[in-house]
């Protein structure tokens, strides 16, 4: 299993962003509605496991599994239906960073979640602190586990989108 690792913050990741992001438009082509950094890597200043996340918004559940081909012919690793219905993740590791990438139909509510989180995250400086030190703590915690790493941040995560959602 690997071990669950956190890093500081790397100016690149933005510009990381962008080329995957074109990477997979051009793979998606105009079915992809929405490609959104989301997950730490997304948050200036944050730091974050040396991975890039990226929701990738389709038109429908039909769009998401057609899609699915493609994205193992292209070399990501299909990690099935993991945390919602409708939403499939691949992974490619062979790349620096690795990235993590999302399929999901158009209204999702755990894309809507990850915006409003990246986004109140962006816009207080303080909380972003709290959760870095978090993740730095739990990281340690759950070395070798990461699903209960993931799942250990949860609370925190649903406080942080019941407050952003608030202030909306």
């Amino acid at each position: 299993m690997a071990r669950v690792e956190i890093v500081t913050y790397d100016k690149q990741w933005p510009s990381d962003f962008r080329d995957i992001a074109a990477s997979l438009q051009a793979l998606l082509g105009p079915e992809a509605i929405a490609i959104d950094h989301i997950g730490s890597t997304a948050v200036h200043g944050l730091s974050a496991k040396p991975l890039v996340d990226i929701d990738v918004t389709l038109p429908s559940r039909e769009h998401v599994f057609a899609a699915i081909t493609t994205m193992e012919r292209a070399g990501y690793e299909n990690r099935g239906n993991r945390y919602e219905e409708d939403v499939y993740a691949f992974m490619m590791r062979s790349t620096n960073p690795q990235r993590r990438v999302y399929l999901l139909p158009q209204g999702n509510e755990t894309h809507q979640k990850r915006l409003l989180f990246r986004d109140y995250l962006i816009g207080h400086p303080q909380v972003a602190a709290e959760y870095s030190a978090l993740k730095q703590k739990l990281a340690h915690q759950y070395a070798y586990d990461g699903d209960a790493y993931t799942r250990a941040k949860a609370d925190f995560v649903n406080d942080v989108v019941v407050k952003a959602r608030s202030t909306k």
